[in-house]
């Protein structure tokens, strides 16, 4: 590799390592496992310059000195770091709050997957708790710089999570989501228990008064000055175009503005009408999409009740395409993939398997309410998180030889979640999905992700209220009126990241359409997908340069 790229490419990666020491334990790394990550104004400042270095260096190297890999290096390292940098200058800890995908929310889904392997280990974890304290505080007082510049979080989420927090406090310490770690196999029962009576101290003596702290902050500080609902998106603050402009080019790596997104989203709403239709009539006995909505929504037999049987169906469909996979990719990933239940956090998610092999790939379904689960949609959302979704696209990366370390662990959102959503149709042209029920859940799900981009743009641009939002996806969706609430609350909180799905998998089709139309018979689709698959994470424009050569080299070698 040229000198030059491969030094800021081991240097960026070793930054990224030692910048967030939590993701370097969820990697196997333990270098800086007794350290919390920084939530800062000082340390978020040190990020911005840092990520613009290594920018400016990786910008500064000739494209005529580099070959096709190490330029695809150089774009990664050139977006993610300037992308990354533009979104730390929007300062949005000054109104980071959250109860559905919060700092606060998702904590407790880590210790299960610290690869806690060591006695030095389990120490540098009671370390590392009482360091969340800290972070605790920091999160505080970037709230108060956000009360300072009359940028405020939306009032119903800080009302939502003062109460979460509420919850969490009640519960006894020793059956605090904290204590749910794995201890090291060679410790003993006596052993075990003294580690844990440790972490529960720093529980009850750091991170409880902390967290408290911050409660307090929110009720008496910031809850009077918060948004009102009717002012939820970020529209309404003092900079928010440029901060959702930034947004928008973070989350799908192409050159949109938010009006050319908002339209995108109105017409897939309108095409997937003839879609549930056509099924609706044969598996409801209605081709109305809106008693189709209906049935899908309120009918208890629609869905499930017990989470047990969530995870049973979510293991079956993951079963279905383990079978059926080495007949639509080359590359298959060598780490497993394993399912878990989570009562916190999203419907659904995916942690990638630890580097060291201590932790598979592992899909978390939440099954706090059971009943907001639809039968009809789990199968494709499982196969959006695990096989072939995020599982194969992360796992894959992460296996990649030759490849510099930053780019198997790229966060790249178009391309990750767009490759999940690419996943779900997929799995019918795989023939995954047995009923034509199970194919209106796929559509449920295109619906969500074609509203997403609706809403998204809606709230954050075009100052729709909370309640715009929701009864939009009330008339557009399928999904129950709580899922609903939720998913605008989580968009609200997290501006631009819901378009990545449907405007990825909309680039990653066209790319493949592009692909079949120039290579004719000669188009593989396990060829397409080892094309997709292993380079890592890449923004889309760089991910249709790959396919296109792939794809004139495989017709010029006939």
């Amino acid at each position: 590799m040229n000198e030059a790229l491969r030094d800021v490419s081991d240097e960026y990666w070793e930054w990224q390592l030692e910048n967030s020491p939590v993701s370097a334990l969820m990697l196997g790394d333990h270098r800086y496992a007794d350290r919390f990550d920084e939530m800062s104004r000082e340390a978020e400042d040190r990020t911005i310059a840092d990520l613009r270095s290594f920018a400016e260096r990786a910008e500064d190297i000739p494209v005529d000195d580099l070959d096709t890999e190490e330029r695809i290096t150089r774009d990664v390292l050139i977006f993610e770091a300037t992308t990354n940098a533009d979104a730390a200058e929007t300062r949005q800890a000054e109104f980071a709050v959250n109860h559905v995908v919060g700092f606060q929310t998702m904590l407790p889904v880590l210790p299960p997957q610290f690869p806690i392997e060591t006695a030095e280990h389990a120490d540098q974890l009671v370390s590392m708790y009482r360091e969340i304290g800290r972070a605790f505080d920091e999160m505080s007082d970037r709230l108060r710089e956000g009360l300072d510049n009359n940028r405020t979080p939306p009032r119903h989420a800080v009302g939502e999570t003062v109460k979460q927090i509420d919850g969490f406090l009640r519960t006894p310490v020793e059956q605090d989501p904290l204590l749910n770690v794995r201890p090291p196999a060679g410790f003993d029962e006596a052993e075990v228990a003294g580690w844990k009576a440790r972490l529960g101290e720093a529980i009850d003596q750091v991170i409880r008064p902390a967290l408290s702290r911050h409660r307090e902050l929110l009720e008496h500080e910031v809850m009077d000055a918060a948004r009102p609902e009717e002012r939820s998106g970020v529209s309404w603050l003092p900079d928010g175009e440029e901060l959702y402009a930034r947004a928008i080019q973070r989350h799908t790596s192409l050159p949109l503005d938010a009006t050319e997104v908002h339209e995108i989203g109105l017409q897939a709403i309108e095409s997937l009408a003839d879609e549930y239709r056509a099924l609706g009539s044969k598996v409801l006995g209605t081709s109305d999409v809106g008693d189709i909505f209906s049935r899908l929504r309120d009918d208890p037999d629609l869905h499930f009740s017990d989470g047990a049987e969530v995870v049973a169906a979510s293991a079956a469909a993951m079963d279905k395409a383990r079978a059926e996979m080495g007949n639509w990719f080359g590359r298959l990933p060598q780490a497993d993939c394993v399912m878990a239940e989570t009562p916190t956090g999203p419907k659904a998610f995916y942690f990638p398997p630890a580097m060291d092999g201590t932790r598979p790939g592992t899909f978390f379904v939440n099954t706090a309410m059971p009943d907001q689960w639809g039968r009809y949609e789990i199968e494709a959302t499982s196969y959006h998180e695990a096989i072939p979704g995020h599982h194969f696209q992360l796992a894959i990366a992460q296996e990649l030889d030759g490849m510099p370390e930053f780019r198997k662990h790229a966060g790249i959102t178009a391309f990750a979640e767009g490759w999940g959503l690419y996943t779900e149709r997929l799995a019918d042209e795989m023939g995954l999905y047995e009923t034509d029920l199970d194919r209106i859940g796929m559509l449920s799900l295109d619906s969500m992700r074609a509203g997403r981009l609706v809403v998204d743009t809606g709230l954050h641009a075009m100052g729709w209220s909370r309640q715009q939002a929701i009864e939009y996806l009330t008339r557009n969706v399928p999904m129950s009126h709580t899922t609903i609430e939720d998913e605008v609350d989580r968009y609200i909180g997290m501006p631009g990241q819901a378009l990545a799905y449907m405007i990825g998998r909309l680039e990653i089709q066209r790319i493949r359409s592009e692909a079949e139309e120039t290579m004719g018979d000669a188009f593989d689709i396990k060829g397409f997908h080892d094309a997709v698959l292993t380079h890592g994470l890449l923004p889309l424009e760089t991910l249709a340069g790959v396919v296109e050569q792939w794809a004139a080299e495989a017709v010029g070698g006939r």
